[in-house]
């Protein structure tokens, strides 16, 4: 990477912090306002909406999508420490929510670090994005607000419901479910890591026209997605471990996000891997193509 480059990749990344600080400030600003009146979990998710918006405005006028991409792993920090704290007093806050808050914070920090060594600056925008604007041209605007933001946006604020009663609640203590919730979500953000190393690795040596095959992407075809969906599900427990009665149908958030995953991001993944590599097809033959398992002899 050149000099001229790494300052444009610093002046990006400068305008992507402020673009995200004024998006929370504007957040904070509807919380504090909305707070008093309303149930948490509706100014949280109003709140959420009007950051979104302000991303989405920043993306429009920079003519970059990508700009959007780090919100995913970011909000979800957000919503889990007003939750806690306009809850629960800290002389009060128990080991299992500081548990379930600190992995929520292992989760996000981790995603958005990964996010950011691979973006490469304003000038550079997810293929996908670029394909939906070259595509629908007219039509990119509404696709990008409601699609491409605000879709993800409900999706991951239904994913976080299951934080409300797991962090609003100071009891009970460890449960099965509770335990059950820690394992998974642990599992799931060991899982992306390894995945998301190992692809790194890979392609800063690979030849032209190689493609991943080994360590975990030798057991299914998409182990990253495999772990952030498995994230989200790990949180369903926790809400579990509250009331199972209660909290049941917080199960449409990661059903939502699976939905998502099965429908938009892998099918659109593969045929963009089809194309791009020649053998993908033999490869998608003997892997899985998300749960892990042993992949059948060539």
């Amino acid at each position: 990477m050149t000099v001229i480059e790494k300052q444009t990749r610093f002046i990006s990344f400068l305008i992507c912090i402020m673009s995200y600080v004024i998006a929370l400030g504007v957040a904070i600003g509807i919380g504090f306002a909305l707070h008093p009146r309303i149930h948490p979990i509706f100014t949280a998710l109003v709140a959420d909406i009007v950051a979104t918006l302000v991303i989405y405005l920043y993306s429009t006028i920079l003519k970059n999508t990508s700009l959007y991409d780090p919100y995913w792993s970011f909000i979800p920090i957000i919503i889990a420490l007003y939750w806690l704290f306009s809850s629960t007093p800290v002389s009060e806050i128990t080991i299992r929510q500081i548990v379930i808050l600190l992995l929520v914070c292992v989760y996000g920090i981790r995603l958005t670090y990964n996010w950011s060594i691979g973006w490469k600056g304003l000038s550079h925008e997810d293929w996908r994005y670029t394909k939906y604007r070259k595509d629908f041209p007219k039509w990119f605007w509404g696709i990008n607000l409601t699609g491409l933001q605000m879709m993800p946006t409900i999706l991951v604020f239904l994913g976080c419901l299951s934080l409300y009663p797991a962090l609003t609640t100071t009891f009970p203590t460890f449960n099965i479910l509770t335990i059950f919730g820690i394992i998974i979500v642990s599992m799931a953000i060991i899982i992306e890591t390894v995945a998301d190393e190992q692809l790194r690795k890979f392609n800063k040596q690979k030849e032209k026209g190689q493609m991943i095959s080994s360590g975990l992407w030798g057991y299914t075809r998409h182990p990253n997605y495999f772990g952030e969906i498995s994230f989200w599900w790990g949180l369903w427990f926790f809400a579990l471990s509250i009331n199972p009665a209660t909290y049941w149908w917080m199960i449409v958030g990661p059903v939502g996000i699976t939905i998502l995953f099965f429908v938009i991001s892998m099918p659109m993944m593969e045929k963009y891997l089809v194309e791009k590599y020649p053998n993908y097809g033999d490869y998608q033959k003997r892997v899985s193509m998300l749960i892990p398992w042993f992949s059948r002899k060539k």
